[in-house]
């Protein structure tokens, strides 16, 4: 077995025998390590929220007075401590109805977006760079300031300009591997704090 497929098995093995819905949770949680983005009592959007591992992971770290709003265009099964909303968010009630449920503006906005990959992979880039596109967009509509975003991103051609506009509303823009990301696959995640609300 090669060492990516052991280490894929490794945290599919792990998220069952800790109850998480992915392994995906395990990257959102060395991002957290790195960067100390989620804290109790914040309230945390999280965008393309299925299978709910992600918001597993925010509803344990921001505890029983925090909030976490999920969305997702397919319904997710419901997760303790959150909220999730099915709609998509470049729909401008889907966006209402998730700062009616904040009841504030967000501390943290989560993005693990990704296209229905095509398999051609100029598409899917430019895809990726689209709907992340649309997280940065929700996330200057929510966020307070001084506030952190996380959004999975393809690398390519399109990723430096991307990051250029989310350095124009954010002090700090980093790119990030978490160790859980399969290292042969072209997933980062860039990692955006101290958000400067216009």
């Amino acid at each position: 077995m090669r060492l990516a497929d052991a280490r894929r098995d490794h945290y599919r093995k792990l998220a069952k025998d800790q109850g998480y819905r992915s392994r995906a949770a395990y990257k959102l949680k060395q991002l957290d390590d790195s960067y100390h983005l989620l804290k109790r009592n914040y309230r945390v959007v999280d965008i393309g929220c299925a299978p709910g591992g992600w918001v597993q992971v925010a509803a344990k770290q921001v505890g029983a007075a925090g909030r976490v709003v999920g969305i997702d265009l397919k319904a997710v099964e419901p997760v303790a401590g959150a909220t999730i909303l099915e709609g998509s968010i470049d729909d401008p009630a889907a966006i209402a109805k998730i700062v009616e449920e904040l009841g504030e503006r967000a501390d943290v906005v989560l993005s693990d977006l990704a296209p229905n990959v095509s398999g051609m992979w100029e598409v899917d880039h430019a895809r990726q760079i689209d709907l992340t596109r649309s997280a940065l967009a929700l996330a200057r509509q929510v966020l307070r300031g001084g506030g952190s975003a996380v959004f999975k991103v393809f690398e390519g051609e399109f990723m430096k300009e991307l990051k250029g506009e989310m350095a124009a509303s954010f002090g700090k823009v980093l790119v990030s591997k978490p160790t859980a990301s399969r290292q042969e696959s072209s997933e980062l995640y860039l990692v955006c704090l101290n958000f400067a609300k216009n």
